[in-house]
C-alpha cells in the first residue's frame, strides 16, 4: 500500500513533498469513509507542522519538502482520523465564528449550524434601546461556543452559561481564560439547565435572551457517524424518548427567565420544528414561534418571544 511505504512512522522516514503527503493522507481517509478527506488531511498536516492552513497552501503550491518528523506525526494523526477520532480531538481546536475553541473528550464539538443561533441573538441585542446592559442566558452551554461568541461580538453584554456536566464546564472555562471580551462579561456556572430558575430565582423576568443548543436526539436514535456516536458525550446528545422531553423542560425555564419582549432561541433536529412550535404554543407567556433553516436548507432552530404585555412568571404558574 503506498501509504505504508510513504508515511508509516515505524519505518525509516523518506523526505516527501507536501502534495505527495496530502494525496496519501486523502487516500487513507477516503477509504475509511471520512466525510471530508481533503480538508481533514490539510488540517492534520498543518497541525503536525505547527503552521496555519494559509501557510500550508503556499507550501503545497511550491511543493515544499516536509521534514521527516512532521511526516511521521502526520501519519500518526491520519491513522487516528481513519479510526474516526474527531478531527477536533486530534487538533484540539474547533473553529466557531471568530473563536478557536479548545475541545476534546467530554465536550460536544460545536457545529457550524449553531453559529446561526448566535446571529439571531446578536440581531435581537442590536435592537435593544433601553440603555441597560443586556443579559443573555445560554442553557447547556457546553464548550462555551454560543456564550463566548455573543460576549465577544456584542460589547457590554452580560452572559451566563449553565452547564451540568463537569468535563464540558472545564473545557468552557479554559476557553474563557485567555479571551479578551472587552466590556462584556461571561459567567460559566455549574448547574442543571432544567432547574435554573429555581436555583437562581434572581434571574426570573430579567433575561433579554435565552438561547440553547440542548440534547435533542431521541434516546433510541443512535447517530450514524462514529465521530458523534462514539465521541460526543451522551449527555449532550439524547433528549428523551422523542428527543424533545428535555427541550420542553428548557422552554418552561425560558418563559420564567425572560423579561417581556425577550427572545428564546433553540436548536433542534431538522424534523423537530413542528414539535418545538407545538410546545411553545402550549406554553403560556411565549408566542410567535417560527422555525428557520441552517446552511443546508434544513429546519434547524426555532425562535419565540416572551409576551410583551405579560408580567414575569413565577415558578409553578
Amino acid at each position: 500500500m503506498p501509504w505504508e511505504t510513504e508515511l508509516d512512522p515505524s519505518t525509516r522516514a523518506v523526505e516527501q513533498d507536501v502534495p505527495t503527503l496530502l494525496r496519501a493522507g486523502v487516500r487513507v481517509l477516503t477509504e475509511a469513509g471520512v466525510p471530508s478527506p481533503d480538508a481533514d488531511a490539510a488540517a492534520l498536516l498543518a497541525h503536525a507542522w505547527e503552521v496555519d492552513e494559509t501557510d500550508l497552501s503556499r507550501r503545497r503550491l511550491f511543493a515544499d519538502a516536509v521534514p521527516a518528523e512532521v511526516a511521521a506525526g502526520f501519519a500518526r494523526l491520519v491513522a487516528e482520523r481513519a479510526r474516526r477520532i474527531p478531527l477536533q480531538h486530534l487538533t484540539g481546536v474547533a473553529h466557531f465564528r471568530r473563536l478557536s475553541l479548545r475541545v476534546g473528550p467530554g465536550v460536544f464539538v460545536p457545529r457550524p449550524e449553531t453559529e446561526l443561533l448566535v446571529t439571531e441573538v446578536l440581531d435581537h441585542l442590536a435592537h435593544g434601546d433601553d440603555g441597560a446592559p443586556p443579559l443573555v442566558v445560554d442553557l447547556c452551554s457546553g464548550s462555551g461556543a454560543i456564550a463566548l461568541s455573543v460576549a465577544l461580538e456584542h460589547p457590554g453584554v452580560r452572559v451566563i452559561g449553565i452547564e451540568r456536566e463537569a468535563p464540558a464546564l472545564s473545557w468552557s472555562q479554559s476557553n474563557l481564560v485567555d479571551l479578551d471580551l472587552g466590556t462584556s462579561t461571561v459567567d460559566l456556572l455549574a448547574g442543571d439547565a432544567t432547574t435554573v430558575s429555581v436555583d437562581h430565582p434572581e434571574l426570573a423576568g430579567t433575561v433579554d435572551v435565552v438561547v440553547t443548543n440542548p440534547p435533542y436526539v431521541p434516546d433510541a436514535a443512535v447517530p450514524r457517524d462514529p465521530e458523534v456516536r462514539d465521541h460526543d458525550p451522551a449527555a449532550a446528545l439524547y433528549g428523551g424518548a422523542s428527543g424533545l422531553e428535555l427541550p420542553a423542560l428548557l422552554i418552561a425555564q425560558a418563559v420564567v427567565l425572560l423579561r417581556p419582549g425577550g427572545l428564546f432561541v433553540m436548536e433542534h433536529a431538522e424534523d423537530q420544528g413542528a414539535g418545538v412550535r407545538e410546545i411553545v404554543a402550549g406554553t403560556p407567556g411565549l408566542s410567535g414561534a417560527a422555525t428557520f433553516p441552517d446552511y443546508t436548507g434544513r429546519d434547524r432552530y426555532t425562535v419565540a418571544r416572551r409576551d410583551s404585555a405579560a408580567s414575569p412568571m413565577r415558578n409553578g404558574e
